[in-house]
């Protein structure tokens, strides 16, 4: 009897390891076999989120095909980003080129007219700068000259470079664009089935897995309309700023404020005032000014006002969520990132969340459980007491 009840337990063992060697070998084969595909399926499934609505109110209108409807939206987003997005993205780098070029054009005049030699340079508080090097760190002006040459040498030499490493690029946006589509569709379509079935698979109550799912959208919809729409307005008036006073390449600055505005300290100010600074120098104070008032005022107030107004009655994430998702999600996915990133950080949060008030409600319910006994436990009876003998 004990020997069988032993070999049963050795093949229940071997039975649960092959199980878990044949899940993890599986795993990592799936891994390897989607991360190429990866950034598109990330896409696919963001953008099929965000149609989710539209899907279901457009599947009403076509009498129940939600085939059709996903198809509609497959094609309205081809359309979308091959016309305005597409016109946008020829413009930036039309204009990413003119920066280029002129960065290139500066780099080297000043390398050909020994503008590095800060031996020369006429401010008196300069000077006393240089030779205050020299005196701490034995450092004089001719090294440091020699030191911005060759640096400004090798940002030639990178930017010569670019124009292969950007065709490749726009090679593998393509592709990726083309194969992001052909998953969109099958998303739209079968994205509610997908969602139940990953939902089952989840082992926590009902109640549970509702007020996750529900969390989840909740963020995911205030990092598109709070964070996301916010950081679009305040990009796109940064770069009507310069497109104001006249300021090279105000689409490309103006996609620079849209990332800078993700950040928890400086924001677009790390744009504008540069900007500011830049026309000040060169005696422009009237666009001075304009541009100083116009960041102050009009462009804060986006972040002060509209954002809590499109953040209203959804789930409101946190500034240091934001920033280390935003920074570790593009270093990670790329440009899904700017979304996944707090998402994913969101999810983190909640799910400790909610385990720290399933433990308290374990802890609330088994105390008056354990106490109870003690409180009810009956008295033990008094023996009568006999009449003494007088």
């Amino acid at each position: 009897m004990e020997l069988s009840h032993e070999a049963n337990d050795r093949d229940r063992f071997y039975r649960r390891t092959f199980v878990l060697v044949t899940c993890v070998v599986l795993a990592l084969a799936l891994f390897r076999i989607l991360t190429p595909f990866l950034g598109p399926m990330l896409w696919a499934a963001f953008l099929a989120f965000l149609l989710y609505p539209l899907h279901l109110r457009l599947t009403r209108l076509l009498r129940n095909r939600p085939q059709a409807s996903a198809l509609l939206l497959t094609f309205a987003v081809l359309i979308l980003f091959l016309g305005p997005l597409g016109a946008m993205a020829a413009a930036f780098a039309a204009q990413v080129g003119d920066l280029v070029r002129h960065g290139q054009e500066l780099l080297a005049n000043r390398t050909s007219s020994n503008g590095f030699d800060l031996a020369s340079v006429p401010w008196p508080w300069a000077q006393d700068l240089l030779a205050r090097l020299e005196s701490l760190f034995d450092i004089d002006a001719t090294q440091i000259g020699n030191w911005l040459r060759q640096g400004a040498n090798e940002v030639l030499h990178w930017l010569a470079s670019m124009g292969g490493r950007v065709f490749l690029g726009a090679i593998g946006t393509v592709v990726g664009f083309v194969l992001m589509l052909f998953l969109l569709f099958f998303f739209v379509r079968d994205g509610r089935d997908f969602l139940a079935t990953a939902r089952e698979l989840i082992p926590m109550e009902e109640e549970q897995k509702s007020r996750l799912f529900d969390h989840l959208a909740a963020v995911t919809r205030a990092m598109v309309l709070g964070t996301g729409l916010t950081a679009l307005i305040q990009g796109t008036l940064v770069g009507i700023a310069f497109l104001i006073v006249g300021l090279p390449s105000p689409l490309v600055f103006a996609v620079i404020a849209v990332l800078a505005s993700l950040l928890p300290f400086g924001g677009t100010a790390l744009v504008w005032v540069p900007a500011a600074l830049v026309l000040a120098a060169q005696g422009r104070w009237g666009a001075t000014i304009f541009m100083v008032i116009w960041g102050a005022l009009l462009v804060s107030l986006v972040d002060n006002v509209v954002r809590p107004m499109l953040v209203s009655g959804r789930a409101n994430v946190g500034t240091l969520t934001v920033f280390i998702g935003v920074l570790g999600g593009l270093a990670a996915f790329g440009a899904i990132g700017l979304f996944l990133g707090p998402v994913v950080l969101a999810l983190i949060i909640a799910l400790l969340r909610l385990f720290v008030e399933v433990r308290r409600a374990e802890t609330v319910v088994v105390a008056p459980a354990v106490a109870a006994p003690v409180a009810a436990a009956p008295t033990a009876p008094q023996p009568p007491s006999t009449p003494s003998a007088e």
